[in-house]
């Protein structure tokens, strides 16, 4: 097998701040790869990069081997640009799709913020993700010929409630739910976009000590059940280390450590840039 995804010499530039800095990494199919790093060292752009969100300064993006965003310095960025590599996609073509372009490619994320519709219930924000594999048309629409796709839809979607335990709060309103089931049905959503590789932001924030351990059981389901690769980006040590085959770790937008879980726990630049507070405080 394969990588699902790989990043190439990626930097994210806003204004003379270097967000992501020359990032390069590989995410192998079926695995399951953490990106960590404080807060504000560039994990969250580098997922928006990847998902469309933004459009990197520089760099290519690959997903199953095939280039999907590519882009290098011109105008105002190429005098302003503070990273490397500048003049090596110059005579590329830029690739910039759009969110919905990445999803369709077989990307799904989910957000740190929660961001499930408000006003739908459970059931409904998961149908609604089911549409973008709709196989209907305009004619089909107005004729009223798409209610078999409809309906396939419909149970498909009941089908993945019902494997997520979900099924019982099907008609409650999304924000209703306890926040650990909110963020089940994040996932849930992203996973009837029917994905190849899922990103997944901060999955466990907010979550108690128990709903983070049944988190970490709920993720290894899904990767198995549903054949995925998983990037996510996590602070719970406890969780990316218990679930994580490889780690990469970045600060200040560039990576300063990779490994395993072992080798990136006792990685004296990872313990002084993400974990350094928490030795501090023991030795007080």
């Amino acid at each position: 097998m394969g990588n699902a995804l790989r990043l190439e010499n990626v930097t994210m530039q806003f204004g003379g701040v270097v967000s992501v800095n020359n990032l390069s990494l590989e995410v192998p199919e079926k695995k399951i790869i953490a990106l960590i790093g404080p807060n504000g060292a560039g994990k969250t752009t580098a997922f928006n990069c990847i998902t469309g969100v933004y459009q990197p300064t520089n760099g290519l993006i690959e997903f199953m081997g095939k280039p999907i965003v590519r882009n290098h310095p011109t105008g105002k960025a190429a005098k302003s640009y503070k990273g490397q590599n500048e003049d090596k996609y110059k005579n590329e073509a830029v690739l910039s799709p759009t969110p919905d372009e990445i999803t369709g490619m077989g990307i799904a994320r989910t957000f740190q913020n929660i961001r499930l519709w408000k006003s739908m219930t459970v059931f409904e924000n998961v149908l609604i993700a089911k549409h973008q594999h709709a196989k209907q048309t305009v004619f089909s629409a107005v004729f009223r010929g798409n209610l078999a796709e409809e309906k396939r839809m419909r149970d498909e979607t009941m089908a993945l409630l019902e494997e997520q335990g979900l099924d019982i709060y099907k008609d409650e309103l999304a924000v209703s739910l306890p926040y650990g089931l909110q963020r089940r049905l994040e996932i849930a959503r992203a996973l009837a976009t029917k994905p190849k590789l899922l990103l997944l932001d901060e999955p466990a924030a907010g979550m108690n000590p128990q709903e983070t351990i049944e988190l970490a059981d709920f993720v290894r389901q899904i990767r198995k059940k549903y054949d995925l690769t998983v990037f996510l980006i996590e602070h719970h040590m406890d969780l990316v280390m218990n679930i994580s085959d490889y780690i990469y770790v970045i600060d200040f937008g560039s990576e300063i450590a990779r490994g395993i879980p072992e080798e990136v726990q006792n990685n004296k630049h990872v313990i002084e840039a993400y974990l350094g507070v928490a030795e501090e405080a023991e030795n007080e």
